[in-house]
């Protein structure tokens, strides 16, 4: 499968459109992550527990686009685009979507 954030994919050529497909995770905040992020805000740094929790969050929601994608005989994604929303208090959903395409 090819995943491409460009509206084609470079020396291939799209010769059938299987229109949008989607994936999203919703994730909430773990109590010691978020205790952590606390002490972090005082100090200052990165917040390695929240960079991890989006990290496999994008990875899920490609995941489910992609199996998608395969469902409808599709070989490519283009025009990637990726959205986060705050769903409740300390959960948030990582949306990603895109165009299935199948490339020769």
């Amino acid at each position: 499968m090819i995943l491409s954030n460009l509206e084609a994919v470079p020396g291939k050529t799209i010769v059938e459109h299987f229109g949008l497909v989607q994936g999203n995770t919703i994730r909430a905040k773990h109590i010691g992550r978020d205790f952590m992020a606390g002490l972090k805000n005082v100090f200052g740094g990165e917040l390695k527990g929240y960079t991890e929790l989006l990290s496999e969050s994008r990875k899920e929601a490609v995941s489910r686009m992609r199996e998608q994608a395969e469902s409808l005989g599709a070989n490519a994604i283009v025009n990637i685009r990726f959205s986060t929303s705050s769903i409740a208090q300390g959960a948030a959903e990582l949306y990603a979507y895109g165009t299935a395409v199948k490339v020769e």
